[in-house]
């Protein structure tokens, strides 16, 4: 079972004034409305794809992936959305366990392994992404790289690694350590980040531009953003590196469930359902660079095989139910700060 979140993490996440976009599709009171946690230039083309190939006319609320979250539960039983597409599985274990997520078909959970998807039936991954740390080829020899995360707090790191702590995937990644190794030692781990002079970045992308111009030689992001900068730039002096056999390179998905109390089920599963179709999949695979879960889809040709990348399994089920107390142990160790 997962874990029931406490109603008090809205107050760690401001929601008061959400910085989203309503894009319509055609249809207006008929639309399917999706609230999407993944940015409008990763996935409007698939969306709008599903919406001409099957004449359902979709709205679709571009926002923070927590904030979307919390929105979906203040709305309550008479929801806006119908569909919820998260960047990270800790929002949906936490919608999961806030009962704001509807079951679905075991037809559709089954196109999905089940460590990517929920044991209770609510939700389903779509596509998977791996933690990584990027690094700058000019200033790093492979001699100096770590061969586990933890290591980036030890003084030779000083002054080198970029994160961001106020990002989903990032908090994903600590909830997984907090479960793994304990409350105690993950602390230990993020105040050492700070003691090391770690520098904080806003998300992703910001470090690894840091990291391409050189600010930090290393950065902890997820895999896919260095594979699309080195598709539009092959010279650009990054690379990723995998952790073997270590959380470093956690296996964490994006996911998607059907809102409960929507009055378009018939709908909402159909998206699902397109969402893990082949055409899908490849988009993930090709234009996303993410791993595909579903159809046997082979994910791009320099990309490690999912199968063969050896870290410890965590229950993605449990993300959300940690969410808040990984927010405040990050808050409490000075990270967000420094």
């Amino acid at each position: 079972m997962v874990r029931r979140p406490t109603r008090s993490l809205a107050a760690l996440v401001a929601v008061a004034v959400l910085s989203t976009t309503m894009l319509s599709c055609g249809g207006g009171d008929d639309e399917l409305v999706i609230y999407s946690g993944r940015a409008k230039n990763l996935v409007s083309p698939l969306l709008e794809r599903f919406s001409e190939e099957t004449g359902i006319a979709i709205a679709v609320k571009y926002a923070d992936t927590a904030e979307l979250a919390l929105l979906i539960e203040q709305e309550g039983d008479q929801p806006e959305a119908d569909v919820f597409l998260s960047q990270s599985p800790g929002a949906l274990g936490y919608l999961a366990g806030v009962d704001r997520l509807a079951a679905l078909p075991g037809t559709v959970l089954e196109d999905v392994d089940e460590r990517f998807r929920s044991s209770e039936g609510l939700w389903v991954g779509t596509s998977g992404r791996v933690r990584t740390l990027v690094y700058n080829t000019d200033l790093v020899d492979d001699t100096d790289l770590p061969g586990s995360v933890f290591e980036l707090t030890e003084p030779r790191y000083a002054g080198q690694l970029g994160v961001a702590p106020t990002n989903g995937s990032f908090q994903d990644f600590v909830t997984v350590m907090r479960a793994s190794t304990g409350d105690d030692e993950t602390l230990a781990w993020l105040e050492g980040l700070v003691a090391n002079g770690s520098r904080t970045y806003a998300n992703n992308t910001a470090i690894l531009q840091a990291v391409s111009r050189g600010e930090v030689p290393f950065g902890l992001v997820n895999h896919y953003y260095n594979e699309r900068q080195l598709a539009e730039d092959p010279s650009s002096p990054t690379e990723n590196h995998f952790f073997e056999g270590d959380l470093g390179s956690i296996v964490l998905t994006t996911g998607v469930g059907v809102v409960a109390g929507t009055d378009r089920a018939e709908e909402a599963e159909r998206f699902v359902r397109f969402l893990l179709s082949e055409e899908a999949q490849r988009f993930f695979s090709q234009e996303t660079f993410e791993y595909p879960l579903a159809n046997d889809v082979e994910p791009v040709a320099d990309l490690v095989p999912l199968g063969t990348i050896d870290v410890p399994r965590v229950d993605l089920n449990e993300l959300g139910g940690g969410l808040q107390r990984t927010q405040e142990l990050i808050e409490s160790s000075g990270l967000e700060r420094s």
